[in-house]
């Protein structure tokens, strides 16, 4: 039996808002698997996190940059939010996705070490190149972006179809806001969906529903989970009486984009 730990515990408590006694039963239950303890406590009813939650960890902003038809989006990371916010760090941010727009996302850290390292000489800190993207329209339509107003959130969309700018930018803000899994539900990985469909089936046999309508029941319940995680079928955050299907007007979101920092530090962690 795998030794089971305070750190774990506290762990699995700070995602699922679990009590600590419920976490450590669901921990021993599962052979101290975090992830299948995660669904273990939500089949229970137990969990208050309807999704696994990772912390932003990481200090430093989102550059984006937009011009016509392209546009670029670069992390540059720091240890603390002091920096981040010194005008120098805010200047070569903005250098970084300007330097992706021209040159594309592969090798952007290696092009940009030089840089990094008269920061860290400037400014005293340690810091480094994190992720970028480049984006370019596939067809007559719209790029929409937005920065959060901390600086540590940034997205790109592209939309096929339509030229309205306002909407675009809106479409921006709600991936910024939900963090949508996919754009639609042909978009969702199977294991997710093979996943929850099991997490909710669980759930509701739990719940000690009759097993002749389980499956209606997890239909309707996984018809919601993709309501929520898929971005056209999303209330839109600015009119929940529309979703973002109804805001496109027929327009197509082909793709996006959406950093947030310290997001692929929380991943890593994760899969330790």
């Amino acid at each position: 039996m795998a030794t089971i730990t305070a750190a774990m515990v506290k762990s699995l408590r700070e995602k699922t808002g679990a009590g600590m006694m419920d976490c450590k039963k669901a921990l021993v239950e599962n052979n101290a698997d975090e992830a299948a303890a995660l669904d273990w406590l939500r089949q229970k009813g137990l969990s208050k996190a309807a999704k696994k939650a990772g912390r932003a960890t990481s200090e430093g902003l989102v550059g984006c940059v937009v011009e016509g038809n392209r546009a670029a989006i670069a992390e540059f990371k720091c240890e603390t939010d002091f920096v981040a916010r010194n005008e120098k760090f805010q200047e070569i941010a903005a250098n970084f996705a300007a330097d992706v727009l021209a040159n594309g996302a592969e090798d952007f850290a290696t092009r940009v070490e030089a840089d990094v390292k008269e920061a860290i000489a400037t400014l005293g800190e340690n810091m480094s190149a994190g992720r970028a993207h480049r984006m370019e329209l596939s067809g007559e339509g719209v790029i929409g972006s937005y920065i959060h107003s901390n600086g540590k959130i940034g997205v790109l969309v592209e939309i096929i179809g339509s030229d309205d700018a306002d909407m675009a930018k809106g479409v921006a803000m709600q991936i910024a806001a939900t963090n949508p899994v996919a754009i639609d539900e042909s978009g969702v990985p199977a294991d997710l969906v093979e996943r929850e469909r099991e997490v909710q089936r669980q759930k509701t046999l739990e719940e000690g529903k009759p097993e002749n309508i389980v499956d209606k029941i997890v239909d309707g319940r996984m018809a919601k989970f993709f309501k929520e995680i898929t971005l056209v079928n999303q209330p839109y955050i600015r009119d929940d009486k529309m979703t973002i299907k109804d805001l496109l007007k027929g327009a197509t979101i082909a793709s996006f984009a959406r950093f947030e920092l310290g997001e692929d530090n929380a991943k890593e962690e994760d899969a330790e």
